[in-house]
């Protein structure tokens, strides 16, 4: 589960919710009314574009850096554009650091978005890092800032990776790692963007960073308190690791006390270690010989967002699960149970976010503001078999949830907390971790899924 301080983390990440604009009963049963027509998020409603491809890295602006040509292709530093001080704000030192840049071609949003999160796969090598930024047009015409997506590193013995805060210009904001539109109901939208690669390296080291996935999930999902059922499709389950989040209250208080704060890198290093790769003897070193599961402790270090205070960072989880031999992290909406069926059948388990009362999930024995689990498969009779990190073990970690209270708490976007209080609900977020080269038929469901 996440930290106390999620429900205003994440306040922008459903359309528009607030608590003051739905003040009555009345309201509320009409926008549950409406949420119900709408139906699941339908093609329509999430745009996913990535670049990964040598051709894709052809295309934009480089300024100081190279497309490579290779089995993986990605992108490099070739001569430095320049060199820039960077004042890491988590520790005060001041350092210089050559950098080039690349900024993506302008892509226009099939569906113009309300909000829109980037997500990028890259290796940086000690004594390098990156930096992602989003710039776009409003449906008025006018444009955005350059927002600061991300500043990462795979290590955290240069920069302490971090989100930027305070970052709005009166129509959007940054919240985390999500660019929201400020009032969805104003009906203002965005309609395009462009991303922008700042590659950072030691003067005179000839390291580079590569990148080899860059890409953005913009999307419009309408305010919903129910969502439709959908028919159950798939019976079939996959045999993923299975770790308790639990288990490690109290660890590393540095990286948000374990416990119930480390849900999100739990489920991907179950996820991970699904795909065969795991950390080795020598980079699991550093954790407490006593601890349990160290290879949790050690997703949480390096999934950990320093000016969020937590592990709950979204992108950062995907490019941590990136940062493992030929494995791809994205962060997407999926519109349905039925998305999910596809992705299992075809090998591919996800990470999924939700909130909920502990009336609203039987079974669960808990209710949260915001939570990260596994889909690893479904029953017979359709129910959901998830790895819920929430759990006292590693061997009470498999749950059986039922498919109608699990599908709406996973894709509305409104929610009563437990004061009564209109809050918001993630609209079917979720993580995809896959292989760098995936099967023909894993390529199928991604690309049925929007994902490529």
């Amino acid at each position: 589960m996440t930290r106390a301080s999620e429900p205003s983390r994440r306040a922008l990440l459903a359309v528009a919710v607030a608590a003051a604009a739905i003040g009555t009963a009345g309201t509320a049963a009409a926008a549950t009314s409406a949420g119900a027509a709408h139906g699941h998020a339908g093609p329509g409603l999430v745009d996913n574009r990535a670049w990964t491809s040598y051709a894709d890295w052809r295309t934009g602006t480089a300024k100081g850096t190279r497309a490579l040509d290779a089995a993986r292709p990605g992108l490099v530093i070739a001569t430095p554009a320049g060199t820039a001080d960077y004042t890491d704000p988590h520790t005060g030192k001041t350092a210089t650091w050559e950098y080039a840049t690349w900024t993506s071609p302008a892509h226009r949003l099939a569906v113009p978005a309300t909000e829109v999160i980037a997500s990028w796969n890259a290796h940086t090598p000690a004594g390098t890092w990156l930096q992602v930024e989003l710039t776009g047009t409003y449906s008025d015409g006018k444009a955005t800032p350059w927002y600061v997506m991300g500043r990462w590193a795979a290590g955290d013995q240069d920069i302490k990776r971090t989100s930027v805060d305070n970052q709005k210009d009166g129509k959007s904001s940054i919240s985390t790692d999500t660019f929201a539109i400020d009032d969805a109901a104003s009906g203002l939208r965005l309609v395009s963007y462009r991303l922008r690669l700042t590659l950072y390296r030691t003067p005179g080291s000839g390291l580079t960073p590569t990148v080899w996935r860059l890409g953005a999930m913009g999307s419009d999902i309408p305010d919903r308190f129910t969502v439709p059922a959908s028919t159950p499709g798939l019976a079939k389950e996959l045999t993923v690791p299975r770790y308790s989040q639990e288990i490690h209250a109290g660890q590393y208080p540095e990286y948000d006390n374990g416990g119930e704060a480390w849900c999100s890198p739990t489920s991907s290093q179950m996820i991970i270690e699904y795909w065969g790769r795991r950390p080795t003897a020598e980079q699991l070193a550093w954790v407490d010989p006593a601890f349990a599961d160290p290879q949790v402790c050690h997703a949480a270090r390096f999934t950990y967002d320093y000016q969020y205070g937590g592990c709950g960072n979204w992108p950062f989880n995907a490019a941590y699960a990136a940062t493992y031999k030929d494995l791809q992290g994205v962060v997407t909406r999926l519109r349905s149970l039925t998305d999910l069926e596809t992705l299992i059948a075809a090998g591919i388990p996800a990470i999924t976010s939700q909130s909920f009362l502990k009336s609203e999930l039987t079974g669960a024995g808990y209710g949260t503001s915001g939570h990260l689990m596994t889909v690893i498969g479904f029953t017979a009779g359709g129910d959901v078999i998830a790895n819920d990190p929430a759990s006292p073990g590693d061997d009470t970690v498999r749950r059986v949830y039922k498919r109608r209270e699990w599908e709406n708490i996973w894709l509305r976007t409104k929610r009563y907390n437990a004061s009564g209080n209109v809050v918001s609900g993630t609209g079917g977020v979720c993580y995809l971790y896959f292989p760098a080269n995936p099967s023909a038929g894993q390529i199928e469901a991604l690309k049925a899924v929007g994902v490529r």
